[in-house]
Formats: C-alpha cells, sequence, structure tokens
C-alpha cells in the first residue's frame, strides 16, 4: 500500500512535507524541494522556505498559515517563491493541522505542487488579451509599440523590452521608445548592430537571436563587455520580416545571466506578431488620413476652382443673354420708333407745305398708333417674360374661355388645320388673368399654325391633374390640384438642342422679321407669375405639345361674362372730382385733359408728399388716381393707404407698367382698388374710371 502510494505522488510530481510547530522543525521529500527550485540532494529548512516566499506574498502566506493552525481548517494556497537561479515560480502547498489528544496543534503534513507553468500561462493569456485591448485603444504607433513592451517586460520579469525599426543597409535599428526596469537606462535613439556582435547576420536571414549570457555565445563574446554596458548580458532579437526582408524587430535585454524557455519564446513571438500588425495597421491609417486631407484639401481647391469657373461661365451666359435682350429690344423698338418719328415727320412736312387733309392726318396718326401698340405688347411680353407684369388674376372657367377662342382660332390658322378640343367635362377652376391666358393660347396656335405649312391637326385639351409629392417636386410646384391646358401640332418638331433653348427670349427658328422670340418666353413667365408652369415636349417629324400647368381654384357659382365696359357712359357725373397723381409731367398732363374733357374736375400732384397735402385738406374728392413708383420715398400703395387712413373708403385707380408687388401685397387688392397698366388707351383709362366712381 505504501509503495502504491509512493509511486502516485512520484507520478504527479507531489512534494509531501511536515512542520513540526513546537520546535520549527521541517522534512521534506526530493519533489519538494525541487518545487522550490532546491537540490533535492541538499537540506532544505523552514527558515529557507520562508526566505524563499516572495516578498509580495509573504504576508498573505502567513495570514493563510496562522488562520488554519487557529480554525483547524486545511491549509491551501498558492504563492511566488523565489528560486537560486532568479526565476519565479509558483507553488501550490495543501497541508492538514495534526493536534495532540489535547487539541494543540502540533503538527501540518501536507503536498505541494509545481504550478509556474499553468500560472504563466494563465497570466501569458491574460496578457495577450489586455494587450489586444489596448492595441485598439490606442492609435499613436510608437505609443503602440511601447504599450506592448510594458506588458511583456512586466510579464517576463526582464530588464528591458522595446521595438525598433531596422534599417538593413546602414544595419541600425532606431527605437523610439522602450520599457525599462527600474535603474535600466533607456536605449531609445540609433544603434548599431555591429557594435554590439554578429548577430545581425542571423536576424538577416529572418532567425530568433537568442542567447543566456553574452560572454558565452561565439557571436557576443568579443563584445560582451559593449552588452552588459547596456544591461543585456542575455537577450532575445525576434525578428519581424515582409516580404523585402528584416523590417522591424522586439528585442527583451536582461542585465545578468537568463535562461529562455521554450514557452516564453512562443509568447514573445505571439507578442511581436501582434504588436508589429498593429504598428503597421497604425501608421497605415495615419497614412491614409493624411492622403484623404490632402486629397479632400484637394477636391475643395479644385471644387472652387470649378464653382468659378462655372460662376464665370454662367456669368458669360448671362451677359451673352442681356446682350441678345438688349440687341433684340434695340431692334425692335428702332423699327417702332421709326414708325411713329415717320408718321409725325410726315404730318408736320404735309402740314408745312400746306397739303396736309383730314384723311391724310387720320392715316399717319393710325401708323404711329399701330406702333405705339405694337410697342405696348413687347413691353408686355417682355414683362411677362421677367415675371413683373401687372396681372389681373380672376377665377377662370378654361372650358368657357377656349369655347370663346374657337372661331377666332379657326380664323387665325386658316382652313388647311384641323382643329380638335377635348374639354374635361368637369374641368376645376383657375385663378388666371383670363385676357393673358387667352394671348398665350392664341400665342400657342399660332406657334402650332407656322409649324404646319402645308397643313395638319391642331389639338387643344383641357384635363384635371393631381400632382404627389414626388411629382411636384420633379416639377419645381407644390404638390396638389392643377388644371392642364395643352395645345399639340403635327408639324415639323424640334430638336432636342432646339426644344432646350424654346422658352429663351428673343430665340425665334423664324426668318428675320417674322418672330420676335419672345413668345414662348412671354408664356413661360406669365404662367409661371400664376403659380404654374409650362412644358414642352417635341419630336422632330411628328409634333409638339406645350402643356400649361395652373393651380386650381373653385369658381364663383355665376361665371357670365361681365358686363362690356364699353356699354358705361364715359361722362362724369357733376361735381367728381378726381385727385392724379404722376412723376412724369406728360402722362400726368395727358390723363388729366382728358379727365377734364370728361366733365371731371381734375387736381394734380407730381409726388405723394404733394398728394398727402391735399388728400389732409377738406377739398373733396371722389376718387384718387395714381402712379405706383413715385419719387421721394413713398409708392403709390403707400400713398393709396395714407389716403384711406384719412378718407376711409376713397377709391384708388392705380397705374403701372411694372412693380406690380407694391400694390398687390399679400396678392389681393382691398374693396375699391383697380390696376390699369401701362401704355393705356385713352379710352380704358376713361371708362376705368367710369367703373370706379360709380357714375353711369
Amino acid at each position: 500500500m505504501e509503495r502504491r502510494l509512493r509511486f502516485a505522488l512520484n507520478a504527479g510530481r507531489l512534494g509531501l512535507w511536515e512542520l513540526d510547530l513546537r520546535t520549527g522543525v521541517m522534512t521534506s521529500s526530493r519533489y519538494f524541494r525541487e518545487t522550490f527550485g532546491r537540490d533535492p540532494a541538499e537540506p532544505f529548512p523552514y527558515e529557507a522556505l520562508l526566505a524563499a516566499v516572495h516578498p509580495d506574498d509573504r504576508a498573505h502566506r502567513d495570514d493563510a498559515l496562522a488562520h488554519s493552525i487557529a480554525t483547524g481548517e486545511d491549509y491551501q494556497i498558492e504563492y511566488r517563491v523565489l528560486r537560486p537561479d532568479g526565476r519565479v515560480g509558483w507553488v501550490q502547498v495543501s497541508a492538514q493541522v495534526v493536534r495532540s489528544p489535547d487539541a494543540v496543534p502540533t503538527h501540518m503534513a501536507g503536498t505541494s505542487m509545481d504550478i509556474t507553468e499553468r500560472r504563466e500561462s494563465e497570466a501569458r493569456t491574460q496578457v495577450l488579451l489586455e494587450l489586444d485591448a489596448r492595441l485598439d485603444e490606442l492609435e499613436d504607433p510608437d505609443e503602440l509599440a511601447f504599450a506592448a513592451a510594458e506588458m511583456l517586460g512586466r510579464t517576463l520579469g526582464v530588464s528591458r523590452v522595446g521595438y525598433g525599426t531596422v534599417n538593413l543597409k546602414n544595419e541600425t535599428i532606431t527605437i523610439a521608445r522602450d520599457w525599462n526596469a527600474p535603474g535600466i537606462r533607456s536605449l531609445a535613439g540609433t544603434l548599431q548592430f555591429r557594435d554590439y556582435g554578429s548577430y545581425i547576420d542571423d536576424l538577416k536571414r529572418g532567425d530568433t537571436v537568442v542567447f543566456v549570457d553574452a560572454d558565452l555565445d561565439p557571436r557576443t563574446a568579443a563584445t560582451a563587455d559593449a552588452l552588459k554596458a547596456i544591461s543585456a548580458q542575455a537577450l532575445v532579437n525576434m525578428p519581424v520580416t515582409e516580404r523585402d526582408g528584416l523590417v522591424a524587430l522586439l528585442y527583451l535585454n536582461h542585465a545578468t545571466r537568463r535562461e529562455w524557455l521554450a514557452d516564453e519564446l512562443g509568447f514573445i513571438r505571439e507578442v511581436a506578431h501582434r504588436t508589429h500588425v498593429a504598428v503597421e495597421r497604425r501608421r497605415v491609417e495615419q497614412e491614409l488620413r493624411a492622403l484623404a486631407s490632402t486629397l479632400e484639401a484637394k477636391v475643395v481647391e479644385r471644387t472652387t476652382a470649378l464653382m468659378a469657373a462655372e460662376a464665370a461661365l454662367h456669368q458669360a451666359q448671362k451677359m451673352e443673354a442681356v446682350g441678345q435682350l438688349t440687341g433684340g429690344l434695340a431692334h425692335d423698338f428702332n423699327n417702332l420708333l421709326t414708325g411713329i418719328s415717320g408718321a409725325l415727320e410726315l404730318i408736320r412736312r404735309r402740314q408745312a407745305g400746306g397739303t396736309l387733309t383730314d384723311d391724310t392726318l387720320l392715316r399717319y396718326v393710325s401708323m404711329a398708333q399701330g406702333a405705339t401698340g405694337r410697342a405696348a405688347a413687347l413691353t408686355h411680353r417682355l414683362l411677362a417674360f421677367s415675371r413683373q407684369q401687372t396681372l389681373a388674376p380672376e377665377p377662370t372657367d378654361v372650358n368657357r374661355l377656349v369655347a370663346g377662342l374657337r372661331e377666332l382660332i379657326q380664323h387665325t390658322v386658316g382652313p388647311s388645320i384641323a382643329i380638335e378640343v377635348t374639354a374635361e367635362s368637369q374641368l376645376w377652376g383657375t385663378l388666371v388673368d383670363p385676357s393673358q391666358l387667352e394671348s398665350a393660347l392664341l400665342n400657342l396656335c399660332i406657334n402650332a399654325r407656322d409649324a404646319m405649312p402645308d397643313g395638319g391637326r391642331l389639338s387643344i385639351e383641357t384635363r384635371n391633374r393631381e400632382l404627389d409629392a414626388d411629382q411636384a417636386k420633379a416639377l419645381g410646384l407644390p404638390a396638389g390640384a392643377y388644371v392642364a391646358l395643352c395645345v399639340s401640332d403635327s408639324g415639323v418638331g424640334m430638336s432636342p438642342q432646339v426644344m432646350a433653348k424654346a422658352f429663351d427670349p428673343f430665340f425665334t427658328t423664324k426668318p428675320i422679321g417674322q418672330g420676335t422670340g419672345l413668345g414662348l418666353s412671354m408664356i413661360y413667365g406669365f404662367v409661371r407669375q400664376s403659380g404654374g408652369l409650362a412644358q414642352i415636349d417635341s419630336t422632330p417629324g411628328v409634333g409638339t405639345s406645350v402643356c400649361l400647368l395652373l393651380p386650381r381654384q373653385a369658381l364663383p357659382a355665376d361665371t357670365a361674362d361681365p358686363q362690356d365696359p364699353a356699354s358705361i357712359a364715359p361722362q362724369a357725373a357733376p361735381g367728381e372730382r378726381l385727385l392724379v397723381v404722376d412723376d412724369d409731367a406728360s402722362v400726368r398732363a395727358i390723363a388729366c385733359e382728358l379727365l377734364k374733357e370728361s366733365g371731371y374736375m381734375v387736381l394734380e400732384a407730381q409726388d405723394g408728399m404733394a398728394a398727402i397735402d391735399i388728400l389732409q385738406s377738406d377739398i373733396p374728392l371722389d376718387l384718387l388716381v395714381t402712379d405706383v413708383g413715385l419719387p421721394g420715398g413713398m409708392n403709390g400703395r403707400q400713398l393709396a393707404n395714407a389716403a384711406r387712413a384719412v378718407r376711409p373708403g376713397l377709391k384708388v385707380l392705380f397705374i403701372t407698367g411694372y412693380a406690380e408687388q407694391a400694390v398687390m401685397g399679400d396678392g389681393q387688392l382691398d374693396a375699391g382698388m383697380q390696376i390699369l397698366t401701362k401704355p393705356f388707351a385713352l379710352d380704358a383709362l376713361a371708362k376705368r374710371v367710369k367703373q370706379l366712381t360709380g357714375s353711369a
């Protein structure tokens, strides 16, 4: 039985020990002494055991022993021991307390086991986990290398650990930072390998360099003193290689002789690999960030340059468009002015020569008035293009408008063109200036006629359209309900290049003198000003379709045509008094002369401040007729507001050719206010005044 027990103890390498608590004498087996790194043949007294316990573990060991003796509990403990070769080991010690018949502790007897390998394996595994965490946290490559060196040095208990980059051509190592045990100086800087031996040749081949004692290794025997001077009597140099060969080195130095175990070398190799991967990854990341920063700066620079070039191109295009606009205006207005001035010059000559008859005078006056009318139409088109014309929007039944124009359209396009009208039966109403919409529809039909010189088919269609959020966003419109008025022809069509410029001012494909190029641009501006959109679609050889989208507006119950203004009597009622305000003396004089001929008493003012003086007087007034664009800091709308402040309900007629926003304000005129657009016929002024004064 005893023999079998001893065999089991030997197989498990368990050491036996017994301590006499009364005398302090300890007896032990050979395996017990080997556990503490002692020679099995040499005595190992209890005092030697106490001295072998690591200083940091002695208090813990003594407390556990005292507790077992006092309570009788089993003694179970693990602690570090200092071995004669300088290495630190781990032991696991177990024992029971033996008591005398009177319960006095007399002996302790138990076993011991060397657990160094297990504890070091656990420690290394933990170190690798902690190392991975630190490597993930740190950004600077040098900090990464130092963190690995510190963990490796503390775990293995060596004098120094560092990581450096190798220059094979110069046979040097450059160290940014290394970890050093207390009392060991740093090697940071650049060192020459040949100053410390010939083992650089092994490193170049990718071999790990390990020596226990520099004095005994043939590669370093001649330079041992230099190695010992830098606390490197024993060392491990673990090379890090890539396709181009040796690139870096993880080194461990110990100030005295030291054995390097196989599992330690495996641990060092693993740390070296992980450190190199992390360091190189960080370096690559830093290079990529630097490159990205440089690229970003270049992209910003390039984008800025492109934006500047684009802005310059846009400005050049704008200036080209302005040039075309002013050139076209100059051409058309020169023609118109020639007609007006020529007619007036002929009147003067005939009168001077005594040959001016009534018929001749009437003919020349008609010529001048015709040119004036064409000039007015041109300015209206320009204002429509710029979306600044003065509109008189009202709820409009587009089906009724189309039906009212059908006969005129048929006469305009001629018998060779068949007209088809497709009207939505329950078409919604829209808020639009009906006269401008009529002009736009007639203009589109004329364009369609010109696109079909040999005849064809002209289609006019009305329909309701609902635009969802995506459709509206694509068109640049608010989502909602719209009325569509489309004019299509079976004419020659347009190429994509022509279609892209169709809405540009003064762009036309017609021969010189047969078109101003303002028709479609006027339509586009009018529709956009009305809150809608004009769309064009065309295919060469197939035809063209232009659709106007106008916002839906409920129609009043009675949409009958208003009373014809021509039926209103032109003469004033007795005693009616008007105030005319205009800074243009000629316009003011003509308006005042006409109104006086119509029987009105007329007061006049050249600006808002002069008008205020009259408005604040006791002179009775039935109507204020004012230009919108007045000088002196008070426009026509502001004057009207000031007038109604002192004369509530005073009726106002605005005369304007441009500044609609100043008059309309929030989009609607107040009750008792109307707009007359310049240039106007004198009869139109008289009839509008008659409407407002309410005199029939």
